[in-house]
């Protein structure tokens, strides 16, 4: 198997979609406040920088499981994939997606302590159920959407959960209608269905937003009395909200026209291009989840992921089919 078989094999451009999740966590979690030690027993904040590769590892590690479990399936309808090609053994994909979920399971202990392996092992085990088990089930969605889900929890850790939910559950509605739609690529959604996910979106951002605003109204003011330390007080819950605002903008911008196309015209054409557009709108909902939680830092490496992944898309030369979460539809 070579380098090139084996980035084939876990996707590795769709990798970049799964990276904010930890870093939106974190944030809503209250764990990007600085580099310091957030909390008595907490692991000190630049460690926190392994959670997004534990992320990717375990998305990686999906990835090369899908591949496993559909080669009798891709023999038939992507007969080019690294599997049915055979430029990719099977023992060696069950290989490899047993090694990054592992390294997976490390590097969360690593960065985020016992409080993030603590969601790090469900996360695991939903994203294995899904690949082998519930892909093509009714449970398939909500299985997918509780990886997304769980894996912002890893970024806020156990013991913050409650803060982080709301962060959670936006990506768990947005990775649900997404894979909703992504069961459609072949012969079409419905118009019943595509609005659901439209509305998903529209309520996902709204919430946001909502949120962003509240944080404008709510916010110290840079009274005359306070001086310079007022304003900059003012200027730290200003900013991020503006942000968090900008974001929520872009990540409806970027996928609810196309949903509301294939509400207007449900064939697979339209249903494939808003699953890529839903997906591809993540990296903004990460973003506009983080600046929500305070993090312009993670706002920042989000804008350069976005950057990175319109690059690698730019020179890819193969089609590949989309998918929202930790492991391929």
């Amino acid at each position: 198997m070579t380098l090139r078989d084996y980035l084939d094999l876990v996707r590795a451009p769709a990798v970049l979609s799964v990276v904010g999740d930890t870093l939106a966590g974190a944030a809503a979690g209250g764990r990007l406040g600085s580099a310091r030690t957030v909390r008595a027993g907490d692991v000190r904040a630049w460690r926190l920088a392994l959670l997004p590769l534990s992320s990717a590892c375990l998305y990686a590690g999906g990835m090369a499981l899908n591949d496993y479990a559909d080669r009798e399936l891709d023999a038939v309808e992507r007969p080019e994939r690294p599997l049915p090609s055979g430029r990719v053994s099977p023992a060696q994909a069950l290989g490899v997606a047993t090694g990054l979920t592992a390294a997976g399971l490390t590097l969360a202990a690593a960065g985020g302590g016992r409080r993030s392996f603590a969601l790090a092992v469900p996360l695991a085990a939903s994203v294995w159920t899904y690949d082998l088990v519930a892909k093509n089930h009714a449970s398939g969605p909500v299985v997918m959407a509780a990886c997304r889900g769980l894996d912002v929890l890893m970024g806020a850790g156990a013991g913050r959960v409650r803060a982080a939910l709301p962060a959670a559950a936006a990506l768990t509605v947005h990775t649900a209608g997404v894979t909703v739609l992504s069961r459609g690529e072949v012969h079409g959604t419905t118009p019943p269905v595509a609005a659901a996910v439209a509305a998903g979106t529209v309520g996902v951002a709204g919430a946001v937003a909502v949120g962003a605003l509240r944080s404008l109204r709510s916010g110290p003011t840079a009274e005359p009395a306070l001086g310079r330390s007022g304003a900059g007080r003012r200027a730290r819950a200003v900013v991020p909200a503006l942000a968090a605002l900008a974001s929520a903008g872009v990540y409806a911008a970027s996928c609810l026209p196309q949903q509301a196309q294939a509400v207007g015209a449900p064939d697979a054409a339209n249903a494939f291009a808003a699953t890529k557009a839903g997906i591809r709108s993540m990296v903004p909902l990460q973003a506009a989840l983080a600046a929500r939680g305070g993090s312009l830092g993670s706002v920042a490496v989000l804008a350069a992921v976005e950057v990175v992944g319109r690059a690698l898309r730019a020179r890819s030369r193969r089609s590949t089919s989309p998918n929202p979460g930790l492991s391929e539809s």
